[in-house]
């Protein structure tokens, strides 16, 4: 690889297609991550035809420049369709404006179509540089030492309908828009015991309406991967949701998306639905179409995350790409980062709306991913009315629900999920009360399928949970109480208490008998601090929670020339203040596992003075709780607030316990759904075949795996409330990337 090759000589980066939120943060990560590499970069406004008509449309952008975007919704340098850029003429003039500039790496962000164009420019890139010279237009000398042009592409799509990522930015803020919408319709549709049919967006990808039908607890979904096997699927649809009304249910909800068909390939639509709705069962239904509100609002916590991640992988990929590296995807599997050759993911993208068209049904499936899948499986079971009838013979086990530690959002969810799914399979589920100091005074009561009714979407726990850990007397009157109530099995949703409690109660199994029974343990706290997982349920809700307020104390900073000291919940873990602070913007993040020394402080105030007097209007910090135990939040504020003398003032928010309350968010709505199914098999296949094993469920390396209980103490760090594995820290150094301005 030649000196020309080596590094490209600046890059240009672009939004395409329809907005998405979270484009922002990959615009502002490209452009900071290229900055602090030392590498010029151009942002080009109104997409592709801002690339063609050049002038005032690509600018060279500096840090200071993406300021202030990271909570905007859209794209702040623009998108629109080019008919322009489609014909060879239009990338010529693109062509030249790029060299002009200097300019031989792209990073574009949009769905396929938009991807395809560039792949196109890159393919034509030497022929349209040869046509330039040829013409007089562009030296020979610019033309050879820009001879290569790179490319990375990023997806900006709210319908997560892209192969090579299994999110698109954008996906999770629009969930967030359709599950707010199907909550509020929830509490109409409830007074009036209305039936409410909801349109959202998908042409050729279910993604939106299957997961927020998931997230919200609707009543019926039709998606295009699975359109009904039967001509006569009204007259199922309208009989569920009959049986659902008898059974006491006070609304229905159907979520159609738009790109929904039957099996012949008509489509069906929202006014379809309502019509059928209304002829069969002889109620008043109501259409919403939800429109593109779902691509507009602040974007989530997630994709604000994503879009920087993404972004700044983007900016190393084109450091590392060579003249003859083919162009490539960034995007996420699981928890990690990939990359992959872009234009086979677009063929793969395209290769699932021929299998739909086709009527492939299962092939359709299958591509759309396991996880797909399996939400629609589980979902096809949590819509019923009742469990399926029992089958005859078969043992009914009695499996417990509890709940330990600190109160996390999904909890109910999860519990609701653990009901549905244990009765569904012929057991009896028996709910704990107040955690496991219920347990250990007989407060275990049987629930049925309709107890847990609207518990999708309600924020604390109905069970109650505390950070009761029992002792040796209480584990032996524990035990006494799972004999007394004939409990075969063990579901601990909760967070490092309820961890501890489950280890005490496995630990004691050679002591007492009755204990000796499965035990799974689901991750649900909003600190993210428990071993065998990378991530918990909660933790979502917690950190839009946090981003959510710090959105609006920026606003005050802003105003008033201010620098805020933001103390974050987390214990002994600094996930919920690293990860608040990349989607925030936060100049400073103080972690326990780093702790604060006055150096650090000194730093940090000689920092912000830089920057206040180079016209800088707010400054941000954010300290996890624990992060020192002397240099506090209120000692850091008033430390600042000296030092700041006229060029600033300082303000403290600690956000307390609003942190763990407020309505789940859809990703721990679905993430709780899921892992509780996985919980229960799990569960049903010890006792179906007579084992005893205990796990603990969780996201490792992006997967979802058991890890033996028996292994908990070896796990987590001794004196201190995380885990001796932190995958998360990783993401450290690109904190200080972010703020290189």
């Amino acid at each position: 690889m030649d000196s020309q090759a080596a590094a490209p000589s600046s890059i240009a980066v672009l939004t395409s297609g329809g907005d998405a939120g979270g484009m922002n943060s990959a615009v502002r990560a490209v452009v900071r991550s290229a900055r602090y590499h030392g590498i010029d970069v151009h942002a080009v406004f109104e997409g592709y035809q801002g690339l063609v008509e050049g002038g005032d449309l690509i600018r060279r952008f500096e840090s200071a420049d993406v300021g202030g975007i990271l909570q905007r919704g859209g794209t702040v340098i623009g998108t629109a369709r080019s008919e322009v850029f489609r014909k060879r003429e239009g990338r010529r003039k693109a062509a030249r404006n790029l060299v002009d500039r200097g300019i031989d790496a792209l990073v574009v962000i949009g769905g396929d179509g938009s991807l395809t164009g560039a792949n196109l420019f890159r393919e034509e890139w030497p022929e349209l540089l040869a046509e330039l010279v040829d013409a007089g237009e562009v030296h020979p000398r610019t033309a050879e030492e820009h001879r290569f042009l790179r490319l990375v592409g990023l997806v900006g799509s709210i319908d997560n309908d892209m192969f090579g990522t299994d999110m698109t930015i954008g996906a999770d803020t629009a969930l967030h828009r359709i599950v707010e919408a199907l909550d509020a319709l929830d509490s109409t549709a409830s007074s009036h015991q209305r039936t409410f049919v909801v349109e959202v967006m998908g042409r050729h990808c279910g993604y939106l309406a299957l997961m927020s039908s998931l997230a919200a607890g609707a009543n019926w979904v039709l998606i295009p991967e699975r359109p009904p096997a039967d001509d006569d699927w009204p007259s199922l649809m309208c009989s569920v949701l009959r049986a659902g009304r008898e059974s006491g249910r006070r609304r229905n909800l159907v979520v159609v998306a738009e790109g929904a068909q039957d099996r012949h390939g008509r489509r069906i639509t929202g006014e379809d639905v309502r019509q059928i709705l209304m002829r069969e069962l002889g109620e008043d239904a109501r259409v919403t179409i939800l429109g593109h509100v779902q691509r507009g609002g602040a974007p989530s916590a997630f994709d604000r995350r994503l879009g920087t991640e993404l972004g700044h992988a983007a900016v190393r990929q084109l450091l590392a790409a060579s003249p003859d590296t083919p162009p490539q995807l960034v995007g996420i599997r699981g928890n990690q980062l990939v990359s992959s050759p872009l234009m086979d993911c677009v063929a793969k993208t395209h290769t699932v709306a021929g299998r739909i068209e086709a009527q492939d049904i299962d092939g359709a499936m299958k591509l759309r991913g396991g996880s797909f899948h399996e939400s629609f499986q589980i979902l096809t079971t949590m819509q019923q009315a009742a469990p399926r009838p029992t089958l005859s013979g078969r043992t009914r086990f009695r499996v417990a629900v509890v709940h330990g530690g600190g109160p996390a959002p999904g909890m109910n969810t999860a519990v609701r999920a653990a009901v549905r799914l244990t009765l569904d399979r012929g057991y009896s589920t028996l709910a704990v009360r107040n955690g496991f100091r219920g347990l250990r005074d007989g407060d275990v009561h049987e629930v049925g399928w309709m107890d847990v009714s609207g518990w999708v979407s309600s924020g604390g726990a109905e069970l109650g949970t505390n950070r009761y850990v029992p002792d040796d007397a209480a584990v032996e009157r524990i035990a006494e109480e799972v004999a007394a109530h004939r409990i075969d099995g063990l579901l601990m949703a909760g967070g490092w208490a309820g961890y501890a409690a489950a280890y005490a109660l496995h630990a004691a199994r050679r002591r007492h008998a009755s204990l000796d029974i499965p035990i799974v343990c689901l991750p649900m706290t909003i600190n993210n601090d428990l071993p065998a997982t990378e991530l918990t349920i909660g933790s979502d809700t917690a950190l839009n929670s946090i981003v959510s307020d710090i959105d609006k104390i920026k606003q005050s900073a802003v105003a008033s020339r201010r620098c805020f000291v933001v103390e974050v919940m987390g214990h002994d873990c600094g996930y919920l203040a690293l990860m608040s602070g990349l989607a925030s913007g936060a100049e400073r993040v103080y972690l326990p596992e780093e702790g604060i020394t006055l150096d650090d402080l000194t730093a940090d105030v000689r920092a912000l003075a830089e920057g206040f007097r180079g016209g800088k209007r707010l400054g941000l910090v954010i300290r996890s709780e624990h992060a020192d135990a002397v240099y506090s939040t209120g000692f850091i504020r008033a430390l600042f607030e000296k030092e700041g003398g006229e060029l600033w003032d300082s303000r403290e928010a600690i956000l307390g316990h609003i942190q763990e309350g407020g309505d789940p968010s859809p990703f721990d709505r679905i993430q709780a759904t899921r892992l509780t199914a996985r919980c229960i098999e799990y569960l049903a296949e010890q006792l179906e075949t007579g084992t005893r094993a205990s796990a603990m469920i969780g996201f490792q390396s992006g997967r979802l795996q058991f890890t033996d209980l028996t292994s908990y103490p070896t796990l987590v760090q001794r004196g201190v409330q995380r885990p001796l594995e932190q995958r998360w820290l990783a993401l450290r150094p690109l904190t200080q990337v972010m703020d290189s301005s």
